[in-house]
């Protein structure tokens, strides 16, 4: 008889989810098919809304994928238009004066059906959002719609709080239980695909919020205020300043890009110039990220983090002479201080953050004396320059190179980001690396 591999904890949660959200979409579209379509003209306003938000998200291009810690925040929006025409709908009491009463199922089932018709011409061009977008935009929908709706069309709502303040800063908690409740997916699905402690994820999560989110959830609360009192008129109106916020977000992004894209053409310049192995900065890099994620380090330290060790050997284009094999974890203490200090100054003229500057320029110091992106920099360049000058192939390299830092903990490096690394390589190393240790 023959054993099914079981499924893999991650896996289980990321399907978990999508077919929570796969259910109440169907559940959605079979009640408001079977019941019909109430107020036609809203619903149409409000998918139009969220059909032309979807039509006007960013993304990158196919092929063009960035390193994980020098992406945008993962709780960014892609699509803030459409969030907030969707969230203003699920939210929305009354139109111009007169009570709606669309409820939960028809609010899911056409933010569903116009995110859809939004996507279809980037799925058509290879930039669609991935499954997991779609079902986090459905489960906290649907959320707010709930936490709304029913209460709302019962009266609740209006016979305690009015129609005043008390009313908007009802909607606008709302808004943050929502965005809190998709902050906790987000982050769910990401420590489900990745393997990364759940704490940072959801911190990063957080802070993305304090952006992009925070011009959602307001946009949102007008929308729906707006169009109580005015009529969908009020809908055109209000799009305007979010619209003109995700442009200027895209063109911030546009120069992140640029910048990030700079500094990998520097890191490669030692690869050109022979005095690295080829990919060795984008391995060191890769897998500094995943450490750094796995010790809890946030989203700009982990930028930091990387951009340091993209250029960590920089240092070595000053040199006379090079470094054979270009592995400095060879060389004595004192020489690689020297180039650590030389790398450092170059980086200072790239225009960098003073703070990449100083983690090139420490990764050579005991580690006592280290900040923790040093630390980490300098285990994990020592890890990829033993595992290609050791002894044997594969995995017997690797768990060689493992022992060696795992033996250097007394001063070279500490014990606990061997450790950390280690358990990264075990889990299959981070994206774009192929680790030698088995798990």
């Amino acid at each position: 008889m023959r054993l099914r591999p079981r499924p893999r904890p991650g896996a289980v949660t990321v399907g978990a989810v999508r077919g929570a959200a796969l259910l109440l979409g169907l559940a959605c579209f079979g009640s408001t098919l079977w019941h019909g379509l109430d107020e036609p003209g809203n619903a149409l306003a409000f998918g139009t809304l969220v059909a032309l938000g979807e039509l006007a998200r960013w993304g990158a291009p196919p092929g063009t994928g960035t390193p994980p810690a020098a992406e945008e925040p993962r709780g960014s929006e892609p699509a803030p238009l459409a969030a907030a025409g969707a969230l203003a709908y699920a939210l929305l009491g009354t139109s111009a004066g007169a009570p709606t009463t669309h409820g939960v199922p028809q609010t899911v089932a056409v933010v569903v059906a116009a995110g859809l018709a939004g996507i279809v011409p980037h799925v058509a061009r290879g930039r669609g959002p991935g499954l997991d977008h779609l079902a986090r935009r459905v489960l906290t929908v649907g959320f707010a719609a709930l936490c709304f709706q029913p209460l709302y069309n019962a009266g609740v709502v209006t016979e305690h709080l009015g129609q005043g303040p008390a009313y908007a800063l009802f909607l606008v908690l709302l808004l943050l239980l929502t965005a809190l409740c998709d902050a906790v997916l987000a982050a769910l699905l990401l420590r489900a695909r990745t393997g990364f402690p759940y704490g940072p994820l959801l911190r990063d999560e957080l802070r993305a919020f304090l952006g992009i989110g925070s011009a959602v959830c307001a946009t949102g609360t007008v929308m729906a205020l707006g169009v109580a009192a005015a009529g969908l008129w009020a809908l055109p109106v209000l799009a305007v300043p979010l619209l003109l916020t995700q442009v200027s977000f895209r063109r911030y992004a546009a120069v992140r890009t640029v910048n990030r894209q700079t500094i990998a053409s520097l890191a490669r310049a030692t690869e050109i110039a022979g005095c690295t192995p080829p990919g060795h900065a984008r391995r060191v890099a890769a897998l500094s990220a995943a450490v750094g994620r796995e010790l809890g380090l946030s989203g700009a330290e982990l930028a930091v983090l990387e951009h340091a060790a993209l250029m960590h050997d920089i240092g070595q284009l000053s040199l006379v002479d090079p470094v054979a094999g270009g592995a400095t974890a060879l060389l004595p203490a004192e020489e690689q201080r020297r180039i650590a200090l030389l790398g450092g100054e170059v980086v200072r003229r790239t225009g960098v953050p003073e703070a990449v500057a100083v983690v090139v320029e420490r990764q050579a110091d005991p580690y006592r004396e280290q900040p923790l992106p040093a630390r980490i920099v300098r285990a994990v360049n020592a890890y990829d320059d033993l595992a290609a000058t050791g002894t044997g192939e594969g995995a017997a390299a690797a768990l060689g190179a493992l022992e060696r830092l795992r033996l250097g903990t007394a001063r070279d490096y500490h014990p606990d980001v061997v450790e950390c690394l280690a358990r990264v390589l075990a889990r299959g190393g981070a994206a774009g690396v192929t680790s030698a240790v088995p798990g």
